[in-house]
């Protein structure tokens, strides 16, 4: 099975468009999404449009969440944008995504952790970064979870790692957004390095587990007016460099 996973879209339609070309090149027997789908200030209704044309097997993750609750967020705000965005049909749409996924193969998918839709699986956090946990640290957040294969996304950065009692654990990064900023304490920064779309491959043939973490590039410049013309320079400086500008209150 040749399996394409998706993650952390974040409204970017054509960082999306620019995945589904090149997985036509590619070619991929299934795909699924781990969640939030449109969450920012660049096109999250054009985005969501497509991906429920699309159908795949999608898990929610925390944007979508507070997308779908009845929050009183300002249009400034990247889930505040996304929400007045959308309509009622779209908003229940994410709310009545699934937490998990049990996939084919003994695949397990869920966003960030599989009891947290907002915590880290294979990061810790230090002197504002983020940096991959130990391996002890990572299998006592699976808990009991017994499955081979696991994918999650959250932070946006692209892992690929075997614990020590051979599960494996792939985060394909995030297509839509390379860089972000969380002033929610332990303050911290995401930054993947470049302004690439970034997705994963991965091949299951019995007990042969294959994965190709990939990054491609796309009119991110596009993507940086966008983010510039709806007020949002910490975006529009992320979508340019696949760096932060930092932790400040305009990184929500």
């Amino acid at each position: 099975m040749r399996l394409a996973i998706l993650a952390d879209i974040h409204g970017n339609l054509l960082a999306l468009e620019a995945v589904l070309a090149d997985l036509d090149r590619r070619g991929a027997d299934a795909v699924v999404n781990l969640g939030d789908c449109v969450s920012s200030p660049l096109w999250p209704r054009e985005t969501l449009d497509l991906l429920m044309e699309k159908g795949w097997p999608t898990v929610r993750g925390n944007h979508d969440r507070w997308v779908w609750e009845d929050r009183d967020e300002s249009p400034q705000t990247s889930d505040g944008y996304a929400r007045h965005a959308l309509d009622a049909a779209g908003r229940a749409w994410l709310g009545a995504l699934p937490v998990r996924l049990d996939l084919p193969g003994g695949i397990l998918a869920f966003h960030a952790r599989p009891d947290d839709d907002n915590a880290y699986l294979l990061e810790d956090i230090e002197a504002g970064r983020l940096v991959r946990a130990p391996a002890a640290a990572i299998a006592d957040r699976l808990g009991d979870i017994a499955a081979p294969v696991v994918l999650c996304g959250h932070s946006h950065l692209q892992h690929l790692l075997r614990l020590p009692d051979g599960r494996w654990i792939l985060n394909p990064g995030s297509i839509g957004g390379p860089a972000y900023d969380d002033p929610t304490p332990p303050a911290h920064v995401s930054e993947s390095g470049s302004p690439s779309a970034r997705y994963a491959m991965l091949e299951l043939d019995g007990d042969r587990v294959a994965a190709e973490l990939i990054a491609i590039p796309y009119d991110h410049d596009r993507a940086v007016r966008r983010a510039t013309e709806n007020g949002r320079p910490d975006w529009a400086y992320a979508l340019a460099t696949g760096h932060s500008l930092g932790v400040s209150a305009a990184g929500s």
